[in-house]
């Protein structure tokens, strides 16, 4: 290497002893060699430890940030199991107050009002008077009908005093037996004319006994459709008095089709009523129809109500709570239910937290509650509050209970 060549780099060149050799600046020159190369060593040496390092970092902070997203992505759902009810359900309904026995009370006699005894709101015993009737028609044809009687009675007695003399001359045979067979004849004509008279007398007086309105039974006379001098038709079917018993009273309840199984009679029911505030009235199912009326799928209770103290009018709207027994079915809360296209569903979360969506068929709704006829086990697992996202087969995480 020529002297400018080493001024160009810098290096001064070595000089060269007798020999053609120079010992030191060889050793020098071989150092710094060394040195260079051990400080590149160190410096790679350092960037690989420190690109080790950031890429460890970057390798942590990955898995920490996929932990996180899958924890964060992961749905908490709360279940809850369904449940046998253990008491039943109270069914309110409405209903109208009833006499238990309310008749129209008619006249069975034609004529003209004569009194009237008893006024609305009248409390009448049975047989008591209620109105009076003035009938000179059915006078006069029971004066006709007796002195009918008495002719036809006449009449018999002949009959019978002829019969005997006629069986006197038969036995001395001076008369035929023709003619005495026409004589017994006449007798028993004139008996059954006598038994038709005293059957007419007999109605006709009947009939005048209808003179007299009177309470077929105990009760309260709640219309009267009548004043003095009105005439009065037998045949027109017009009401007099309107009376009714109201101790006790009835009440007719329509129990839809989904409760009238639960309903017997003897069951004890509750009666409130809107102007009674605080009061309570307890009565039991009399009776049932026993069958579902087709136009309004529902069947008629009948419901005796006592009412000694009369606190309870007739006709008056009352509300009917029918206590009635629990039923078998399972039940679910309502927060459950998923309303999709293809019915309704519930999720179904199983031991590895797999979610299945399952169809049901719903029974009768309690509010919180609804009642489940199909579609559930009493084990099935079910997810509260589902999101309208949750699809068949989804994993899930059960939350823990807080207490």
């Amino acid at each position: 290497m020529t002297e400018q060549r080493h001024a160009a780099l810098a290096i001064h060149p070595i000089a060269v002893d007798q020999d053609g050799e120079h010992p030191q600046e060889l050793l020098k020159r071989r150092q710094i060699v060394r040195r260079t190369r051990i400080a590149v060593w160190v410096v790679l040496a350092v960037l690989a430890v420190g690109g080790a390092r950031t890429v460890i970092v970057r390798m942590g902070n990955a898995r920490a940030l996929e932990a996180g997203t899958a924890e964060r992505a992961a749905q908490y759902v709360k279940t809850a199991l369904p449940r046998t009810p253990d008491a039943g359900q109270t069914l309110a309904l409405p209903g109208t107050l009833q006499g238990y026995v309310q008749s129209p009370i008619s006249a069975r006699a034609s004529g003209y009002l004569k009194r009237w005894t008893k006024d609305i709101g009248s409390h009448v015993e049975k047989g008591e008077l209620l109105a009076e009737l003035d009938t000179p028609e059915i006078d006069q044809q029971l004066s006709q009908a007796v002195a009918a009687r008495q002719q036809t009675a006449s009449s018999l007695e002949l009959a019978k005093s002829t019969v005997a003399r006629w069986e006197a001359l038969r036995k001395k045979d001076v008369v035929s037996q023709q003619d005495l067979d026409e004589r017994r004849s006449a007798l028993a004509q004139a008996t059954a004319n006598l038994a038709a008279a005293d059957a007419n007398v007999q109605r006709l007086k009947q009939t005048e006994g209808f003179k007299r309105v009177v309470a077929p039974f105990s009760g309260v006379v709640t219309r009267r459709n009548v004043d003095v001098g009105d005439l009065i038709d037998a045949g027109s079917g017009r009401a007099l008095f309107l009376l009714a018993q109201t101790d006790p009273l009835r009440v007719y309840i329509n129990v839809p089709q989904a409760y009238a199984q639960l309903v017997k009679p003897g069951q004890p029911v509750v009666v409130t009523q809107a102007e009674l505030r605080g009061q309570t009235f307890k009565g039991e199912v009399a009776r049932t129809s026993g069958a579902i009326d087709t136009a309004t799928r529902m069947m008629q209770v009948e419901v005796a109500l006592p009412n000694k103290e009369g606190t309870l009018l007739p006709g008056a709207y009352v509300q009917v709570s029918l206590p009635l027994a629990a039923s078998r079915s399972l039940t679910i809360p309502a927060n459950a239910l998923l309303f999709r296209a293809e019915g309704t569903r519930v999720a179904v979360v199983d031991a590895q937290g797999k979610v299945t969506l399952r169809g049901v068929m719903l029974g009768r709704n309690y509010g919180e509650t609804v009642e489940v006829i199909d579609g559930l086990g009493p084990a099935d697992r079910l997810v509260l509050n589902p999101s309208d996202s949750l699809a068949d087969g989804d994993v899930v995480v059960i939350a823990k209970e807080t207490a």
